[in-house]
């Protein structure tokens, strides 16, 4: 049983899985088990470069980046479990006992944060139901998103990135995951405010 389970290997999703690996030594998380599926193939990145983003240097490609990112991630914080080459094909349960099914096998999970992007292809059988169109981009382009509080969409469930609703510039979906993962983190310390901090005092 996983305790999240964070769908998308973008730039929200593995910018989640980066602040809640960070907090690997807060005691309400030392026991936590989080599991990442980092399928990039569909990322809106691999047609990306970047010249103005924070902390990216100029002309870095978008592919790099995924490649890089997830590469990071493991070095970093290798508890968080990657599954690579895996597809979400569909969600069941409730909070706090969902089942996550790919194209491959199915996971156990009590939280699922999704963040694959807003194109209206979507679709993840058991979230349809919570799509809507996206709110800030061009109606002409068709985006969509999931209906949301705050980035929740139910009990469990949240949603990051432009799926969310923001806009699809890098650093915003990037702070996007981070918030979520502050929000996860908060709930696993029993409602208490809290974020994870990397110092070099």
């Amino acid at each position: 049983m996983f305790d999240v389970l964070i769908i998308g290997g973008g730039v929200s999703g593995i910018s989640c899985a980066l602040v809640l690996g960070s907090a690997k030594n807060k005691a309400f998380a030392t026991d936590k088990k989080i599991g990442i599926f980092t399928h990039q193939k569909n990322s809106s990145l691999q047609e990306a470069v970047f010249y103005n983003a924070y902390g990216i240097t100029p002309g870095k490609l978008g592919s790099e980046l995924l490649a890089e990112s997830t590469a990071n991630l493991a070095a970093a914080y290798p508890h968080i479990e990657q599954i690579a080459n895996e597809k979400v094909i569909k969600v069941e349960g409730s909070f706090p006992s969902f089942t996550v099914i790919t194209n491959k096998s199915s996971y156990k999970t009590k939280s699922i944060v999704v963040g694959i992007g807003s194109a209206n292809t979507f679709d993840i059988e058991g979230l349809t139901q919570y799509i809507e169109p996206h709110k800030k981009a061009l109606p002409e382009k068709q985006r969509i998103q999931l209906k949301n509080e705050d980035h929740k969409v139910a009990d469990g469930i949240y949603v990051i990135g432009t799926l969310a609703g923001w806009r699809s510039q890098l650093a915003i979906a990037a702070g996007s995951g981070a918030a979520v993962a502050t929000d996860i983190l908060t709930l696993w310390n029993n409602g208490t405010q809290t974020h994870a901090h990397d110092s070099i005092r």
